[in-house]
């Protein structure tokens, strides 16, 4: 039983701050740069996705 108080505790720990905005992120990222080979509306596409990681890295947790 301490051992499952232990591994929650330091679940809670790491997903605190900017660590948890990052989990978020980090995929929208990487889906907007894989959107970006796309022609014509590929960069469009990637400057809106990135935006948006950018808002949601400001989210004050």
């Amino acid at each position: 039983m301490k051992f499952y108080t232990i591994i929650m505790l330091l679940t809670v720990l790491l997903l605190n701050g900017c660590i948890l905005t990052k989990i978020v992120t980090v995929p929208m990222r990487l889906t907007g740069a894989v959107i970006s080979i796309v022609p014509i509306a590929g960069n469009t596409a990637h400057d809106a996705i990135d935006e948006a990681a950018e808002i949601v890295d400001e989210i004050p947790l």
